[in-house]
């Protein structure tokens, strides 16, 4: 932009002890030069309204490139320019236009202050009055012939100003405005303004133009490169079509060497005939597409997926059921059913030839091993195995594709699964399918209803293919930490088989013969003599975890091992004994106590079992009575059916204090407290329903309860107990947990079948029927 009218010298220019700054992103202003600015930011604002009500004079500095965030003084540039505004005008929008013009360069002596604007007293730059010499007349005749040379290649540059700086004679303004016509990059201008004398600043102008030339000649030379490709492009698409003509007047259509190709892999998938021609109509639209077409890619796509898949290809492996159990056995100790289930599905194969495959579903906590056992029936197997992580997926064509009319459409990820395995028999193990979510998208276990049924998954469609492909080779495995979540008609079509949690004996054999070798191998230490003593790692499981899985087991023994390879780098000694006196130094203190060892019997304090998606787990359910109005109080952060079930309690508590021969009036003069701690944590369910009435009868009564003394079960308001769930999983937290007898509801007798015997050996077990059985047993 052209200077405007001459400004007085530098030396007749007197600045106030303090004025206000406004920083400026990606701009440097330059003295003699008028610029318009917007100002939109809130300090800026202010420090424009306080010059404006003074002597409309301000200082503008460039801000240094940054991150964003809160503008702070080590971010702005030291060298500035102070200003006059001419004029100021707000906007609709908040901001404010101003037309300003470059007085003088100032440097900025010191922030006075930062907030509500920046606030700085600055020191005017002597202006510097050139005496033309040979070398400055030399700088500006470079300085004008480059400039020259950035219009010849480009650079916009409005013709009256192109006028103005081809007749400029003053080396100081010909600098400036050549700074502000051409993309200069910031520090590039900010060291103009910075420069100390005429001869610095054209040099750094030279300087600056040669680096746009290069920039200019680069862009030129792009440009020239892709008009030649496009013209390539083009004349190849007219000599394709020449051919094209060519072949058809020769009756050679379809000789090019890749259709052929295509064609070829078709015939030797082995898909079904009906399949292979949907195939060939595709390849023939292929053939007598123009080769510019944008559908060509897709359609090859298509027939790509429809040769990859394995049609015909399966894993072929003799059947030795024998050899099976083995390698179950070698891989996981413990799980039993799982076990006899894969060996029952094998020695029926290997009988009939052929059986639809089953779909397995494993529930149980996490960390027991629901995954990795997939891995070992593949191998068991002879088969490829293939895992898909169902947890967070909520759009249906995730599992059944998107149709082809969309762009970048892709087969679901059962069939992708099925071409990443490569044979048409893998083990397909579909994970945590009870984390599956539900929107607006669709419901994707309803996708999966097809493809998880022996009856119809042996013609499963995918939308992207929309041919049938047979998956019933396919032995479908699920895994899940709750059933509750599964769709029912989902639920249906699987055979559920339960996880439960390991008891103490079980998690010891998993660490000696599967976690300890693993984590030595996986930290270097396999080939030293390295070892953890029986009662140190039995330690461990007690007073290091509290878990239904090994998980945590098996990272507190990395633990260990990773402090050991430290001391093996450092000292070179290979071989460590890990005993019991040796766990604090490497795990620290004990996180765990045995809940029977450090409690005694109290009043209001009762032992509940819990069943959760991690495992089962004990409650210690606590009660207090204070002066009140009869209010029953609740807290833990119980859900509803918990809720009632505490109600019932408290009822059928009221309906026996004749009994209990209970003379002060609690219902009207006094509040009863229930709460169940860890409140952070939801909890809800029927069962507490007998803890809960044993801890207000205690309470009642100033009874003791014995605390090593576990219950569980549902209370009716006639006193009767009834059956509940998760009896395994409640029966083995009791159990590492320390106590040694449980009461049960009558009905929950059967189910101490699946209970190991280990366990059942080490606790005796009470079964009722009524609550005054339970106050019998529980009360001291």
């Amino acid at each position: 932009m052209p200077p405007k009218a001459k400004l007085p010298s530098t030396a007749a220019l007197k600045l106030k002890s303090e004025l206000p700054l406004i920083p400026l992103k990606d701009l440097v202003l330059f003295p003699r030069l008028s610029v318009p600015l917007t100002i939109g930011e809130e300090k800026s604002l202010l420090a424009l309204n306080d010059a404006m009500q003074t002597d409309q004079v301000c200082i503008f500095s460039a801000l240094k490139p940054s991150e964003g965030g809160a503008v702070s003084p080590e971010q702005i540039y030291r060298v500035g320019t102070a200003a006059k505004i001419i004029e100021a005008s707000k906007q609709p929008d908040g901001t404010a236009r101003i037309l300003v013009q470059g007085m003088a360069r100032v440097k900025i002596s010191a922030f006075v202050s930062s907030n509500p604007y920046f606030k700085v007293a600055a020191e005017i730059l002597p202006d510097f009055f050139p005496v033309k010499n040979e070398k400055i007349e030399a700088l500006m005749y470079s300085a004008v012939n480059q400039f020259k040379e950035c219009v010849n290649l480009g650079a916009t540059v409005p013709f009256d100003i192109l006028l103005v700086i081809l007749n400029m004679a003053n080396p100081l303004e010909l600098a400036d405005l050549i700074a502000v016509n051409i993309d200069f990059s910031l520090a590039e201008r900010q060291s103009l303004l910075e420069a100390e004398n005429a001869e610095e600043r054209l040099d750094r102008v030279n300087q600056a133009l040669g680096r746009q030339i290069k920039v200019l000649r680069m862009a030129r030379k792009i440009q020239t490169e892709t008009g030649k490709e496009l013209g390539k492009m083009e004349r190849e698409m007219m000599l394709r079509e020449q051919l094209k003509a060519i072949e058809k007047e020769l009756g050679v259509v379809g000789g090019r060497s890749d259709i052929e190709d295509v064609r070829k892999k078709i015939d030797e998938s082995g898909m079904s005939e009906e399949t292979k021609e949907i195939a060939k109509k595709e390849l023939a639209r292929l053939e007598g597409m123009p080769s510019f077409s944008p559908e060509i890619s897709y359609i090859r796509t298509y027939l790509d997926w429809l040769i990859g898949l394995p049609w015909a290809k399966r894993d072929e492996k003799a059947i030795n059921v024998k050899e099976a159990g083995k390698i179950l056995d070698e891989d996981h100790y413990g799980l039993e059913k799982v076990k006899e289930r894969v060996t029952e599905y094998l020695a029926v194969q290997k009988l009939v030839g052929k059986i639809k495959g089953p779909i397995l579903c494993f529930v149980g906590p996490p960390g027991t091993g629901k995954t990795s056992i997939g891995k070992s029936i593949a191998r068991a197997l002879g088969r490829k195995f293939f895992r898909m992580s169902l947890g967070g997926i909520r759009d249906e064509a995730e599992i059944r594709g998107h149709r082809r009319t969309y762009v970048g459409a892709l087969p679901g990820r059962i069939i992708q699964g099925i071409k990443t395995a490569g044979t048409k028999n893998p083990v397909f193990m579909l994970d945590e399918i009870d984390k599956v979510g539900a929107d607006f998208r669709g419901d994707p276990t309803s996708a999966l209803l097809e493809a998880l049924d022996p009856e119809q998954n042996n013609s499963f469609s995918d939308h992207y293919l929309e041919v049938p492909f047979d998956l019933s080779d396919v032995m479908f495995i699920t895994t899940a930490n709750l059933l509750d979540p599964i769709q029912p008609a989902l639920k249906d079509r699987m055979e559920v088989i339960d996880f439960p949690g390991y008891t103490e004996e079980e998690k010891f054999n998993i660490a000696t013969k599967f976690l300890i070798p693993k984590q030595l191998k996986d930290n270097g230490l396999s080939g030293g003599g390295t070892v953890i003593t029986e009662p140190a790692l039995r330690e461990i499981i007690r007073a290091y975890t509290l878990e239904a899985g090994v998980r945590n087991l098996e990272r507190e023994i990395s633990k260990i091992f990773r402090k050991i390879a430290k001391e093996v780098s450092t000292d070179g000694k290979k071989n460590y004994k890990v005993g019991l006196d040796d766990l604090k130094k490497y795990l620290g203190v004990p996180r765990f106590r045995h809940l029977a060892a450090e409690k005694a019997d109290e009043v209001g304090v009762v032992t509940g079992l819990a069943w959760t998606e991690a495992g089962g787990d004990i409650l210690l359910i606590e009660a207090t009575r204070m002066p009140g109005k009869g209010n029953l109080i609740l807290t833990g952060q119980l859900g509803k059916v918990m809720q009632e079930s505490a109600q019932a309690a408290f009822s059928y508590a009221r309906a026996k204090i004749s009994f209990w021969k209970i003379k002060d009036k609690f219902w009207s003069e006094e509040d009863i407290h229930v709460h169940v701690p860890a409140g952070a944590i939801p909890k809800d369910g029927p069962s507490a329903g007998v803890a809960m009435g044993v801890v207000l009868v205690s309470l009642l009564t100033g009874k003791k309860i014995r605390i090593k003394v576990g219950m569980t079960g549902e209370i009716t308001l006639r006193g009767r107990v009834l059956e509940i769930g998760g009896v395994k999983e409640k029966v083995l937290a009791a159990h590492r947990a320390g106590l040694k007898t449980i009461i049960l509801p009558k009905d929950n007798e059967k189910d101490l079948e699946d209970v190991p015997d280990e366990v059942r050996k080490t606790m005796e077990f009470k079964f009722v029927t009524e609550m005054d059985e339970v106050l019998k047993l529980a009360l001291v």
